[in-house]
């Protein structure tokens, strides 16, 4: 049942995005929403033009995240990461086409499995 759980399930960093001037909040936008990232406090530091941001962002778009993001901001945001939570896939990963099947498959090839799933019903308990 594990296994199952983890073909329909993506996991979620939690990532803070902190003490960034105003001028930067518009890459740090286009940049979370290249990457799926979903926003859920933004917050202007008292006293200061500064913001933190926190978002949600998919494991799997983490990867090279630091860096997209410097550059959209001419290195004025910096990220801070940590799981957070699993959430459910947009799509379901075993119908052809979706992007959950094709995010699948490739973490399937990365790591050197084979790209055929199994059917679900191989995974119910045969007890």
């Amino acid at each position: 049942m594990h296994s199952v759980c983890q073909i329909y399930a993506s996991a979620l960093s939690g990532s803070r995005i902190w003490s960034t001037p105003e001028q930067a909040l518009g890459g740090i936008y286009g940049v979370l929403n290249q990457k799926r990232g979903q926003v859920f406090e933004e917050m202007q530091r008292a006293g200061s033009p500064l913001y933190n941001i926190k978002a949600y962002l998919p494991i799997i778009e983490s990867f090279g995240f630091s860096g997209t993001l410097q550059e959209a901001t001419s290195g004025q945001a910096f990220p801070q990461s940590v799981f957070d939570h699993w959430d459910m896939m947009g799509s379901d990963p075993l119908e052809h086409g979706t992007q959950a099947q094709k995010l699948v498959l490739d973490v399937r090839k990365r790591k050197g499995i084979k790209e055929k799933m199994k059917p679900l019903f191989e995974f119910e308990n045969k007890l």
